[in-house]
């Protein structure tokens, strides 16, 4: 239980909706937005549901491995969203595809995805995962922004598919009430059970890489979004998928940011599982600027 009115398995349920695609050629599909949300479409959602539509296109014993997508128009939420999917090549252990998403004609995002035969390896992780405080003992999003009432906006009132819960502040709290931290830990999983398919989770872990990674650049400064701080974008997006894991299980996002400049951050996340399993990597770079700048 999260005690979040607009969390929980219904809006779990919304986002499975959302990425169930329809098919209006071979290769070709279309995707909604949520009835409620905000005018321009999440970059987490338009991956995702790219993610979804080359998946549909690849042999499902070959697990998507990595995926490279870049934002180049504002999505419009009130419309649907085509995809289409170029195969780029079959092989003997690999399929790379190309997946790119229009709006009124006209590319808003295109990412290029390599899926992988499972096959045994070499396999190690270092470094080990932060030592931070289990989810449980964290405070909820709902919890941390009760009393920033005037700064929740349409977060207040979209469905909340994931629990997200920051072990230090987010950057939605006020000006001046965040401290500066180069590391910016997350705890994230769906609000509800999500079915076993690991295309799925796949899916429903990029949406979730798009959520708080580019925070991480502003906490470095004590930074918050909105009045009185920083306006931003994600730009492009790059994710890799390690080992095996259920996207409705807590991960923990270790993020930070080794540069910013010239009104760009970059910003790089681990995702490690409770038991320590480092999962996923990603990468993002966003447009950061001062609000009236």
């Amino acid at each position: 239980m999260t005690g979040d009115p607009v969390g929980g398995q219904a809006a779990v349920d919304q986002l499975l909706e959302v990425l169930d695609l329809s098919r209006t050629g071979p290769s070709a599909f279309r995707g909604m937005s949520p009835k409620v949300g905000p005018q321009r479409v999440f970059g987490g959602q338009v991956a995702g549901q790219a993610l979804v539509a080359a998946g549909r296109t690849v042999d499902p014993q070959r697990l998507v491995h990595s995926l490279h997508g870049y934002f180049v128009r504002p999505g419009d939420g009130a419309e649907p969203i085509d995809y289409e999917v170029e195969n780029i090549r079959d092989g003997r252990s690999f399929s790379v595809r190309r997946s790119v998403a229009y709006q009124h004609g006209k590319p808003i995002f295109f990412m290029s995805a390599s899926f992988h035969r499972p096959e045994d390896g070499l396999d190690h992780q270092a470094p080990q995962p932060p030592d931070v405080p289990p989810p449980d003992a964290v405070p909820t999003m709902v919890e941390r922004l009760a009393r920033y009432p005037e700064r929740l906006g349409v977060w207040a009132v979209i469905p909340r598919p994931m629990d997200v819960r920051y072990v230090g502040e987010p950057g939605l709290v006020a000006p001046g009430d965040r401290p500066a931290d180069p590391y910016q830990r997350v705890w994230i999983r769906a609000d509800g059970k999500l079915p076993d398919d690991p295309l799925l989770h796949a899916c429903v872990l990029t949406y979730a890489s798009d959520l708080t990674l580019l925070d991480s650049v502003l906490s470095v400064h004590g930074e918050v979004w909105g009045p009185g701080g920083v306006i931003g974008a994600s730009l492009d997006h790059a994710l890799w998928f390690h080992r095996p894991f259920r996207a409705d299980e807590w991960f923990l996002y270790d993020c930070w940011s080794p540069s910013a400049a010239g009104g760009r951050g970059l910003a790089t996340g681990r995702m490690f599982t409770r038991d320590g399993r480092h999962i996923a990597s990603a990468v993002q770079e966003g447009l950061v600027r001062r609000v009236g700048g």
